[in-house]
């Protein structure tokens, strides 16, 4: 059988770069061929991600950056555009969980609030700042990392579960808007529980490491987003894309 060319991207930019799904991503990204930009708040872990991607072979570009924060989101793309000569993809990774397991009435306005800023305010940020880079490049992609909970609501995850429902919606009006006016297509993969440290500091690791939990690992979220971003999914545009083992649509997981 002759290997598939998917037509990745080759100049990605990726929020929540540092770890799990994004540094995924950016790891499978570099494997093809592409040259990757990591943005996160910790320039450390930024360092630490860029060593684990290994020297030689494409460009690996760091910018430290608070997503919520516009000014230091536009740097870090600008900077990460400019080293790689442009960009073609945009993957936003970057994600907080919130209070978790707190009820309504335990959540307070500023834990709140900062879930919508990270999750949401961020992603509109991160697409706004890429937006002039991506404009250059024909059919250029963005791709956002959502989640089951934008689907299905669990107890405990208020903050997060409005959050990533606005992203639903998000995806749909700037996928109309952008490829409409520039070609930019604009999709989501929305996974149930990743193996990523967030989770991990969440849900604990016994419940994780259950084997019989639906689990799945960030490498398989970054193929999802791979695809979607490919040449191959041209048509695909403001789409959710659910990887969920088929959950979503059930009333509970498995015993």
């Amino acid at each position: 059988m002759t290997d598939i060319d998917l037509q990745l991207p080759t100049r990605v930019a990726v929020t929540g770069g540092a770890s799990g799904i994004g540094l995924a991503c950016a790891r499978l990204y570099r494997s093809a061929g592409a040259g990757v930009g990591l943005i996160g708040r910790s320039a450390t872990r930024l360092d630490a991600a860029a060593r684990t991607l290994g020297e030689g072979g494409p460009a690996v570009v760091t910018a430290a950056a608070d997503v919520a924060d516009e000014a230091a989101v536009r740097a870090g793309i600008d900077r990460i555009a400019g080293e790689l000569g442009g960009l073609d993809a945009l993957v936003v990774s970057a994600g907080i969980d919130g209070e978790m397991g707190a009820s309504v009435a335990e959540v307070t306005s500023a834990g709140f609030r900062e879930v919508l800023e990270v999750n949401v305010l961020g992603v509109f940020l991160a697409v706004k700042a890429a937006l002039p880079h991506l404009t250059q490049s024909p059919g250029s992609t963005i791709t956002i990392i959502g989640s089951d909970s934008g689907f299905v609501s669990v107890p405990g995850m208020l903050a997060y579960n409005a959050s990533k429902g606005a992203i639903v919606q998000l995806v749909r009006a700037l996928a109309f808007e952008l490829y409409d006016e520039h070609g930019i297509r604009v999709n989501s993969v929305a996974p149930s529980v990743v193996d990523t440290p967030m989770a991990r500091r969440g849900l604990g690791d016994d419940a994780i490491d259950d084997p019989a939990f639906p689990l799945q690992s960030a490498e398989d979220v970054a193929w999802s987003v791979a695809y979607l971003s490919s040449g191959r999914a041209r048509a695909v545009n403001g789409t959710t894309l659910l990887s969920d083992f088929g959950y979503t649509g059930r009333s509970s997981f498995p015993a």
